[in-house]
């Protein structure tokens, strides 16, 4: 497809959300591995100028969830009418008439993605205060029954070994200890899981969240997975204290049973092996976030009561 095809075919998305919309130009959004994203600027007949996002599943994503695009849509609904700042989600098309794979166009919301926060006690704070109310959303009162349950990702991933393990990430020490532990009887109710909650998917504007995006990997299941996940990429963001902090933060805000934290935590750091090849990691970034890796799997296996050798 030519660049001007290409443009043809979102200039009719805009028109199939609105007739009177015209789209005035596109920027591919950095940053999306697992989709396709780009910002439509479009202008309304009054003159005033709007953001969107057109969205595509990746193929690996498409392939694990056919569906993936409507229940994402479906998704941001409920969680938009349970007062989490998600964007909006604007206009779905799973009829393969503009583009063969499914879409959705969600709202552009202001803000970026913060590296280093100013007040880091308070973005930890935010962190969590905001993964407590996803946690909170009462699943009972909505439809969410089309979401995976978390558990089954731990089965599909200790199903097999790999022929070759990630030694210099402690793969083989890993999945030695899920398999000893697993399956563990769950000990918290199910809540509704983002999935991948990390600062790369929190917005902030003017100090504040503003928006999280990227519910791909949305779930039901326990929320230690979510808090296990985050622990992790917040120690490889901003180091021990803060895991610690992010956590004591959460621990506060949720009454929750934290007797199975560390067989999430394995599974949080068995979780990106498979991908983290990819990821461009330059050598002095890649050894960090081994030393930080294997510092939060000795931790976990230390507090399982397991050997920690290496």
């Amino acid at each position: 497809m030519t660049q001007s095809q290409d443009g043809t075919r979102l200039e009719r998305v805009v028109r199939k959300i609105d007739p009177s919309y015209r789209l005035l130009r596109t920027r591919k959004l950095a940053g999306g591995v697992s989709a396709r994203a780009e910002l439509l600027e479009v202008e309304r007949p009054d003159g005033r100028r709007i953001k969107m996002v057109f969205r595509q599943h990746g193929e690996a994503d498409r392939r694990r969830n056919p569906r993936i695009a409507a229940d994402e849509f479906r998704l941001l609904r409920v969680l938009r009418s349970a007062g989490v700042p998600v964007p909006e989600p604007l206009a779905l098309d799973t009829s393969g008439d503009i583009f063969s794979i499914p879409y959705l166009v969600i709202q552009f919301v202001e803000g970026e993605t913060v590296d280093r926060p100013s007040d880091l006690i308070g973005y930890l704070h935010q962190m969590a205060l905001h993964l407590s109310r996803i946690h909170r959303v009462d699943a009972s009162r909505c439809d969410v029954s089309f979401l995976p349950r978390a558990e089954a990702s731990i089965h599909k991933s200790l199903q097999h070994r790999p022929a070759s393990l990630k030694d210099a990430w402690s793969e083989g020490r890993i999945r030695t200890a899920l398999e000893r532990v697993w399956p563990w009887s769950p000990a918290n109710p199910d809540v509704l899981l983002h999935g991948d909650y990390w600062p790369g998917n929190l917005l902030w504007k003017g100090g504040q969240l503003a928006s999280i995006i990227d519910w791909e990997d949305a779930a039901l299941g326990d929320p230690l997975a979510d808090v296990a996940n985050a622990r992790l990429e917040i120690l490889w963001a901003f180091g021990t204290e803060a895991m610690h902090r992010f956590t004591a933060e959460y621990r506060s805000l949720m009454r929750i049973d934290f007797t199975y934290l560390p067989h999430w935590d394995l599974y949080a750091a068995l979780r990106p092996l498979r991908t983290i090849s990819g990821w461009g990691l330059g050598p002095a970034r890649k050894r960090s976030m081994q030393r930080r890796h294997r510092q939060f799997v000795d931790q976990a296996l230390e507090q399982l009561g397991l050997s920690s050798d290496r």
